[in-house]
């Protein structure tokens, strides 16, 4: 019990440190609830991200090894073939080239990742302003509402903007691959590239921007290079080999930006997995430190009110 917590002296009121130290603590007690139930969220966003990463990471994974392959069996094929003439792997001279080159910059819908966005965009940007520097002019797709808002502040024209789930599927991905490669056939773009977040592995996430078309890898090996490996294979093919790259090449341009996507998607998991345990350790560290302020501020007011209470009494045998 406070024995006294105003006098009024003078017309004026003066409050004891006991209010101001009861007021410190309820404000504490306040913040304390409120840094907790934000520790639930984080914490509830933390387990999804952590469930829909593990849901992505095995088609991430499954399908790589058979992107890799087709891409693998075209060089076999090219090699086969010997000088191979494809509109997909036609390379824009001075006389045919157009200056355009579109750039399709995957980002995510939703914040909370860290430096996810952040960094592809600014990735992005870079590869704009090089090649705007070189005297191209770009031609943004974007996916996802962050890039879309990011370009739009920067009042960028968007030629047209992908939507695809959070869980891509190749249904999604193949129309816009084939726009691209019509594109590129006619010659309406000198290149088509992807700015995105290769993932690598659950460490290792890399912003970069590939190059889908022309196709690069793909041309086969040389003579020299068959001998340094000490051995040189001779396939057949049926159908011959020139059809069975007409049918190859668009499948690896259409395996390749839906392999893209699905490693955005990952890393995006990844990142917001990885922020949202960082926030969850924070709000627990600061829950421990309003704690102990609490109580310090507990134990100042206890000490306050029997200093109070104790000066009552010597006042009153006075």
């Amino acid at each position: 019990m406070i024995f006294a917590t105003r006098v009024r002296n003078r017309g004026r009121f003066f409050v004891f440190a006991s209010e101001i130290d009861m007021a410190k603590a309820r404000a504490i007690v306040k913040r304390r609830k409120a840094v907790r139930n934000i520790r639930k969220i984080t914490k509830t966003m933390q387990m999804i991200a952590t469930a829909r990463f593990q849901r992505s990471l095995k088609r991430a994974t499954g399908t790589k090894p058979y992107t890799q392959k087709v891409r693998e069996l075209v060089r076999e094929l090219a090699g086969s073939v010997g000088n191979v003439e494809h509109p997909l792997l036609r390379r824009p001279t001075d006389d045919t080239r157009t200056r355009k080159v579109a750039l399709l910059v995957i980002t995510s819908n939703r914040g909370l990742a860290g430096a996810y966005n952040g960094s592809v965009l600014r990735t992005a940007a870079a590869f704009i302003r090089q090649q705007e520097a070189a005297g191209n002019k770009i031609e943004l797709y974007i996916t996802g509402r962050k890039g879309a808002s990011f370009f739009q502040y920067q009042k960028r024209p968007i030629v047209q903007r992908v939507e695809v789930s959070d869980e891509p599927r190749f249904a999604q991905v193949e129309p816009l691959a084939n726009r691209f490669m019509d594109e590129f056939i006619d010659g309406k773009v000198d290149s088509v590239h992807v700015a995105y977040m290769n993932f690598v592995s659950a460490s290792t996430q890399k912003p970069e921007v590939m190059t889908l078309l022309p196709l690069a890898g793909v041309e086969g090996e040389t003579k020299k290079e068959t001998q340094r490996k000490g051995y040189y294979a001779i396939y057949e093919f049926s159908p011959d080999p020139k059809a069975l790259l007409d049918e190859l090449l668009p499948l690896t341009v259409r395996s390749a930006l839906f392999q893209a996507y699905l490693d955005a998607t990952t890393s995006e998991h990844v990142a917001r997995m990885v922020a949202m345990k960082s926030a969850t350790d924070n709000a627990d560290k600061m829950v421990k430190s309003l704690t102990m302020q609490y109580n310090r501020a507990r134990q100042s007011q206890i000490t306050t009110e029997l200093s109070e209470i104790m000066g009552g009494v010597e006042a009153m045998k006075g």
